[in-house]
């Protein structure tokens, strides 16, 4: 008897996101994708659980290679020690992240410029995607808590809001918004804006804190 044909699920992925990103998430439907990978409709319903666990699995495949890629770019820029200077090439480097993702990933960049959260949510999201989707806040969280530590040594709520207006509300401002990979010159006003937006002074601490909330980290 022949074997079985042994699928690569990433290929699976890969066809989902291509779906995603010519058509937007109607286009993705479990016969398409079957067509596309010569895998079987119950083969994609047993690996998957459903289209919506298909398109979930994508968008998170997606946003881990983005967030692998970010925390990356700031480990190589903080190292072992973190001191303030190195604390604002670190946010600098964790600004540009969706810039470097969309060069080295652009199918991925586009699938999760195409596709919000809200989506994959819906109604009854798989309990999977929904699990997975929290991890993913959290190791975003933890990033930014990360980046306000290194720059101030304080990790409240106040400070780590500068640093996500930094890494997500500019990045998404001046190079998201226009969907289509940044080119050099928007990095480069990218990286003016970051570096003007930590030279203000700090926000105030929360009363009672001094100024300083230690931590591991």
């Amino acid at each position: 008897m022949p074997r079985p044909r042994i699928h690569d699920l990433d290929e699976v992925l890969d066809v989902t996101e291509n779906l995603v990103v010519a058509g937007g998430v109607s286009a993705v439907t479990l016969r398409a994708v079957a067509a596309a990978t010569g895998m079987s409709n119950g083969a994609l319903y047993h690996a998957f659980g459903s289209r919506g666990g298909l398109v979930g699995r994508a968008w998170l495949r997606a946003a881990h290679r983005f967030l692998d890629l970010q925390r990356a770019s700031v480990d190589e820029v903080l190292g072992s020690a973190s001191t303030p200077d190195r604390g604002i090439d670190a946010v600098v480097a964790a600004a540009d992240a969706p810039a470097a993702f969309a060069a080295r990933f652009p199918e991925s960049s586009r699938l999760l410029l195409t596709v919000r959260r809200e989506e994959l949510l819906g109604s009854d999201p798989p309990a999977d995607v929904a699990a997975e989707l929290s991890r993913l806040d959290s190791i975003l969280v933890a990033l930014l808590v990360r980046l306000s530590r290194a720059l101030w040594d304080r990790g409240d709520a106040r400070a780590v809001a500068v640093v996500e207006d930094c890494v997500v509300g500019l990045p998404t401002g001046l190079l998201l918004r226009r969907r289509r990979v940044p080119d050099a010159a928007m990095r480069r006003r990218l990286e003016a804006a970051v570096r003007a937006v930590l030279a203000l002074d700090p926000p105030p601490a929360p009363p009672g804190r001094g100024g300083h909330t230690k931590g591991s980290r």
